[in-house]
């Protein structure tokens, strides 16, 4: 993964392959994958000095962040096992 970081002043939008796109506030960094970072309009923005392209980081490509499921919940947000009445709102 490589790091990138928005130079300019303005919103950016960094065009990746895959049709895909990164958007980047001002003076905000993202990560990409290695094969990205070859991107011809990538190299574009660079050059222009309006995006930082940083070396690669080793990692494991798996974030390791959480245990994997969906937000946690309270007591209150569970289903209910009893049915509900007409009334009971």
């Amino acid at each position: 993964m490589r790091s990138i970081k928005n130079l300019s002043a303005a919103p950016l939008r960094v065009p990746l392959p895959g049709g895909k796109t990164l958007h980047l506030g001002p003076g905000e960094s993202g990560s990409i994958r290695d094969e990205a970072a070859e991107h011809p309009a990538l190299h574009k923005l660079a050059e222009a000095g309006t995006l930082e392209v940083g070396a690669s980081t080793p990692g494991t490509g798996v974030a390791q962040a959480g245990s994997g499921r969906g937000p946690g919940g309270g007591y209150a947000h569970g289903k209910s096992s009893a049915p509900r009445k007409s009334g009971d709102r």
